[in-house]
């Protein structure tokens, strides 16, 4: 491995952590289309602040950046408070108009300058080691590296210093203003570093990748936790992994390096999202088909309870046209109801046992009280299986 490829992947593991950390903070407030919106709306203020200095290493470009993409949140504030339109519409019509405007001022003033459209969406982290800083003669390293390295220093140290502060604020407004905690400059402070964080690691690796290094790992981690402090370290881990696997992937089919890692983030979140053990589709799928089954069983046992003295209503043989089931649905009912010990079946005539009208009388309380949450605890305690 040379000197090079270890300088790429140390800036792109700086890169998936810097951006992880607000990330977190970004999907949790249900404001991951505002990263997107970030990560374009900063061109003109790159541009601009090019145009000041003439030089594209100047601090003056992360200043006027940051300024956008501060901009950039208040202009969609300011319009989705009107109540006229919801926050992704807001989002779609700011964006766009700054994204655009940079465009006109790169084709109309910089046409031969390196600020180029393929650049600025899909960066090149190729190139960021031949970038070097040089004092007194003497190699630093790649310029990239210094930047990211310091940006995440900073959000470290901030999120320490403030973390039970952004915490609060995240999770009740409400509670954060009545403690004297300011949540609307707790938002502003995020959105600064979510700027600053966009706009260091823009030209590097391009606003594609550094939406995909925001998001995706907290979106795909976020399936797996609700614990903060695991959602922080996971989603960060989950951002190193995809560079370095990402990286080599690319490497070995010679593929843009951010486009592989992105395609990469993807495919981790698709796996999280069919596989996650509680959340994921799967999951989801499984409790939806169980909780019907049981839905039915309880159904069938309320049958039973209505007519105890009906022997012909309670024949097995005669289940699927008294309760309009199909005979596959009525067997695996039954089944559950007998597993359960919910029911005895003597001369082909089903009875409820004790166990079981002990659950149909609490399940039909906590029906008619509108417990549904309850009804959860006491399937819980009177089920061996489930359906």
């Amino acid at each position: 491995m040379t000197n090079a490829q270890l300088e790429i992947q140390v800036i792109l593991v700086l890169v998936a952590v810097a951006c992880a950390l607000p990330g977190v903070f970004l999907v949790l407030r249900k404001m991951a289309l505002i990263s997107d919106a970030i990560s374009h709306s900063i061109l003109p203020g790159i541009v601009i602040g090019f145009f000041i200095t003439q030089d594209l290493a100047s601090p003056w470009l992360i200043l006027m950046a940051t300024l956008t993409g501060v901009l950039t949140v208040v202009l969609v504030e300011y319009i989705q408070k009107t109540g006229l339109v919801k926050e992704d519409t807001a989002i779609g019509l700011v964006f766009p108009s700054l994204f655009s405007l940079g465009v006109i001022l790169i084709a109309r003033n910089a046409g031969d300058v390196h600020l180029d459209l393929d650049a600025v969406l899909l960066g090149e982290v190729a190139f960021a080691p031949f970038n070097r800083w040089m004092y007194g003669g003497i190699d630093l390293g790649p310029k990239s590296l210094w930047m990211i390295g310091t940006i995440l220093g900073v959000s470290i140290l901030l999120l320490l210093l403030f973390y039970k502060e952004l915490k609060i604020a995240t999770f009740d407004t409400g509670l954060a203003a009545s403690l004297g905690f300011a949540p609307v400059g707790i938002h502003y402070g995020l959105m600064t570093i979510s700027s600053v964080t966009t706009v260091g690691a823009f030209d590097a690796i391009g606003a594609i990748l550094v939406v995909a290094f925001m998001i995706v790992p907290a979106a795909c981690v976020y399936l797996l936790t609700t614990n903060l402090k695991k959602m922080l370290v996971w989603s960060s881990l989950v951002g190193v992994f995809s560079s370095i696997v990402g990286y080599w992937v690319a490497h070995v089919l010679d593929a843009s390096i951010a486009g592989t890692i992105a395609t990469l983030l993807g495919l981790l979140f698709f796996v999280v999202y069919l596989f996650a053990p509680n959340k994921g589709y799967i999951s989801q799928w499984y409790r939806t088909k169980q909780q019907k089954t049981e839905v039915a069983m309880l159904v069938f046992m309320l049958h039973l309870a209505n007519h105890q003295e009906e022997e012909n209503e309670r024949n097995i043989d005669h289940l699927q046209e008294h309760i309009n089931w199909t005979k596959q649905r009525a067997k695996k009912v039954l089944k559950l109801a007998n597993q359960n010990n919910m029911i005895a079946i003597n001369s082909r005539i089903i009875n409820l046992t004790p166990k079981g009208l002990s659950f149909t009388q609490q399940a039909v309380t906590y029906i008619s009280e509108n417990k549904n949450s309850e009804l959860e605890g006491i399937k819980n305690d009177f089920f061996l299986f489930r359906g």
